[in-house]
């Protein structure tokens, strides 16, 4: 149950200037560009830190460098090789999703844990069935 903060009335439409930025990150606050020149940073940070420290991420990646060329080359059609890029993509989405899951898992303990398993290992299965989904594709696009 939530309690209405005793400066805020509970009638008020206006949270309180106290209250306004109670539960939210003392990181947030940039706007503008300037919030899209930091993401894009983390992003490039957090690219740079899957491909160092996973190596599924890192054999993903050699493997969308051969794959991304080769969907431009056998796609029929633009749809196609969308399709297929798509797919190569998705993994490394999920697979960056799954190494996110992992660190955090690992950050709150290191002892062996049924949740911190179940955890990593609905992670390791939403990879598969991105992989799965790149087999489809690909099966459907040059065999169908």
């Amino acid at each position: 149950m939530m309690q209405t903060p005793q400066n805020e009335s509970p009638k008020s439409s206006q949270p309180s200037p106290a209250s306004k930025h109670i539960g939210v990150s003392p990181f947030k606050g940039k706007t503008g560009i300037r919030r899209l020149i930091n993401a894009f940073g983390y992003s490039i940070e957090g690219f740079k830190a899957a491909f160092v420290h996973e190596d599924a991420f890192r054999q993903e990646v050699f493997l969308a460098v051969v794959l991304i060329p080769l969907a431009i080359y056998l796609g029929n059609s633009p749809i196609e090789q969308a399709l297929m890029i798509a797919s190569v993509l998705l993994v490394l989405i999920v697979e960056l999703l799954n190494s996110a899951i992992e660190a955090a898992v690992d950050h709150t303990s290191t002892e062996h844990h049924a949740l911190a398993k179940q955890a990593k290992d609905i992670g390791s299965s939403a990879v598969f069935i991105a992989l799965v989904i790149v087999a489809v594709v690909w099966g459907f696009v040059l065999l169908g």
